[in-house]
Order: structure tokens, then sequence, then C-alpha cells
């Protein structure tokens, strides 16, 4: 059964009595699912429980998040000081600089050098973050790093907090869903703060999609930069809640239009004579090709489900497109969000896009874009925001935000 806000309320196992509210909380260690939600893609939690007296001692008593939300309250940038334009690109590749602007709105973007580390521009975003929202890092309590591009292969998020000093030792961990990583991020730190208590949640988008271009191809390298944002986002009461609905979506089928797939030497692993494994691959013997994208088909998908998403977004926040003061797509191409707000009817001056200076950087695009207006004086506390990622995976989402 849905409510005002497009939320919908739980089953409650028999014998247990609740009072239910918007907010969303937990009860004992896991979630309530309602069958009404999953088509919805929706996940809600208890709150408050009655009766919890008939609870056995092994059943702990359910902490009490009634009216528990969340917003967003610092944000921070950075991106490597070094910039290739699209006549820098003309020298190394057949194109020029009318053919990738009047195609993608892309003139220059940024790229790392070998004295660059993606971990220094997310730490560089974080801290400017937390600097705008007087949060210290031993106030943090929890870090979701959203990349593709990690400098470890296990991840990089326990990296970033060290870096940032941050000596309770709180969670970090890695997000990968490539340019919608940031959107997935957003929705994990609500439902952390949400359901689980948490404070003060760290949510940064970085990527270095440059390592994985191949630099021959004009139909990606023109593409992909590099760099790095931030946001932190604090629980507060249900009133000031910031973050209104989301809606989230993935298509393996689509994995064949957009993907930089492991590949490796195939090797005899037939056993020899005396027992031993002939041609077993001694070490190094796997690497990611590069980016390999399928332009036509993913501009196609972009302007078909983008659209949707944010739709059915709106609808569970109960606001009409006229309520929201500021679009904000992943900087992909200028075309597609272009097509995305004629398609939603908004008007260009409520269009936020930075995608000239910078091009396409996954997962830190809506960051850096938001840092960027916000920092401006475009955004403005209290305004609301409709935000949407897509791209590989095939994934995408969208959500209604609060600034400030």
């Amino acid at each position: 059964m849905a409510n005002a806000s497009g939320l919908f309320t739980p089953t409650v196992p028999t014998g247990v009595r609740r009072r239910f509210s918007p907010s969303i909380g937990i009860y004992r260690s896991g979630f309530w699912f309602s069958e009404n939600v999953f088509p919805k893609r929706v996940v809600f939690c208890s709150s408050t429980i009655e009766g919890a007296e008939k609870l056995s001692p092994s059943q702990p008593r359910a902490p009490r998040l009634a009216n528990r939300g969340c917003k967003l309250v610092g944000c921070g940038a950075a991106v490597p000081s070094l910039q290739i334009s699209n006549d820098d690109l003309a020298k190394i590749v057949d194109t020029n600089d009318e053919w990738i602007s009047s195609r993608t709105g892309i003139r220059n973007r940024r790229v790392l050098t070998g004295k660059d580390s993606l971990n220094a521009l997310a730490v560089e975003a974080a801290k400017k973050a937390l600097e705008m929202a007087q949060v210290g890092p031993n106030e943090v309590d929890l870090i979701l790093l959203c990349t593709s591009t990690p400098e470890d292969l296990f991840g990089s998020a326990p990296q970033i907090q060290r870096a940032l000093g941050c000596k309770n030792n709180p969670l970090a961990y890695d997000i990968t869903a490539a340019c919608s990583g940031f959107v997935l991020g957003l929705v994990s730190a609500a439902c952390y703060i949400r359901g689980g208590g948490f404070k003060n949640v760290l949510v940064i988008g970085a990527d270095a999609l440059s390592r994985y271009v191949d630099w021959t191809d004009r139909g990606t390298c023109i593409l992909f930069g590099d760099a790095a944002g931030a946001v932190l986002v604090q629980a507060c009461d249900g009133e000031e809640d910031g973050l209104f609905s989301f809606d989230l979506h993935s298509d393996g089928e689509g994995q064949r239009h957009l993907n930089a797939s492991i590949k490796r030497n195939e090797t005899d692993h037939a056993l020899g004579s005396n027992g031993s494994v002939l041609g077993f691959p001694s070490s190094g013997n796997s690497s990611y090709s590069c980016i390999q994208m399928n332009g036509k088909e993913v501009f196609r998908f972009a302007c078909r489900v983008v659209p949707q998403s944010i739709e059915i977004a709106l609808d569970k926040a109960g606001l009409s497109g006229s309520s929201i003061d500021w679009l904000l797509l992943h900087q992909a191409n200028q075309r597609i969000i272009d097509a995305v707000a004629t398609r939603l009817d908004f008007p260009s001056e409520r269009v936020i896009s930075n995608l000239s200076n910078y091009g396409n950087t996954s997962a830190a695009s809506i960051p850096l874009a938001l840092d960027e207006a916000v920092r401006s004086g475009k955004v403005q506390p209290g305004h609301t925001i409709a935000a949407a990622g897509f791209g590989a995976g095939l994934t995408w989402g969208s959500a209604i935000i609060r600034w400030g």
C-alpha cells in the first residue's frame, strides 16, 4: 500500500503488531520485504514495533529510527592538471574539434598522468566535501567509493579512509556500477542512515577511464576524462529528508554494447605424461580490454530508459516535473542530455551540464557537476534536483534529491 511519498508499507510477520511510519528502520538484523514492493524494486525496513515483548530472547529489539531522514550537506571535486583538447586529439587520431563537439558537446577533458593517482583525486574531493559540511574525518561512519577503475583490484576505499585520517576505522568499500555508480552510492548511503543508524556517510564517485581507452579509436577516445567528486550524506529528522525517491535498474543483456571485459591468453591445460599441467599460466596472464562501445545503441538506450526512470521516481515522490529546480544527468553526451530534457519538457536553463570541459568522467560526473553548480551559486539550499546515471552493465537509475 503506497503512502503520499510513494513508499510502500511492508508485510508484518504474524504475532507482531507495528505502527507504520514513512521512515525506514530495521527489525532484528534483516529487512522487511513486501511482495508488493518487488515490482517497484524498492526495499523498506521496519522502524518501530509494538508487541516486541513477544519476541524470543534471541531476537534483539529493533532500534527506534522513526522519522529518520538523510540530507546532502557537503560536496567537493578534483580533476587532474593535464587538459586534453579536441585539437590535441586531432594530432593522434583522425578527428577534429568540429566533428567531436558537434556529436558530443565535448571540447576538453582532464587526464591522469604517471605522476597522478585516482586515490589522490578522491581524497581531495572528499576533504572538500567534509570541509563544506563541517564534519571531521573521525565523524565519518562509512565511505562508499563508486568506481570502476580502482587503484587496487581488491578495492581502493580503505586507502581513501586511511588517507583521510579516519582514526575510528569506519567501514569503507567500493561500489562498481560504472556511470550509474554515484546514484547507487547515494541510495546505499540513505539505506545505511535510515536503516542502520549511521550518521555521516561519505559518497565518492571517482574514475580514470583514460587508462582503459584505445587512443587510436576515435569512437571512444574522444569521450572520456578522469575526475573525482564527493558528497557528505548526513542523518536528519524526517521532515528535513533530502532523498525523496529513487528508481534503479540493470539489464545484463545490454553488456555487449558497452564493456571492458577481461581477456585471457589461451593456454593448453592438458596433463603432461608426468602428471604436470602443460601451459599452466604462471602469472600476469589476465588483463582488461580497452573500452568497447556501440555508440548508437548506447545512445538509444539512454534516451529511452532515463526519462522513464525519472518519471517513475517523480511519481514515487508525488512530484511533478515543474516542481524540480534542476535536471542533473550523467555527463555522457550533450545530445543525450538534450534529448532527455526535451522528453521531460525541462527548459534548457534548468539543466546542469559541464560536459564541455570534462567529458564523460563516469561515476564522477554527477558529483563533479553538482559541486561546480553549488560553488558557483547556481544550486541553492532547498533546491530539488532530479539526478540520473546510466551506462555500462547496462545499469541505470535516478533519484529525486534536495540539496542542503
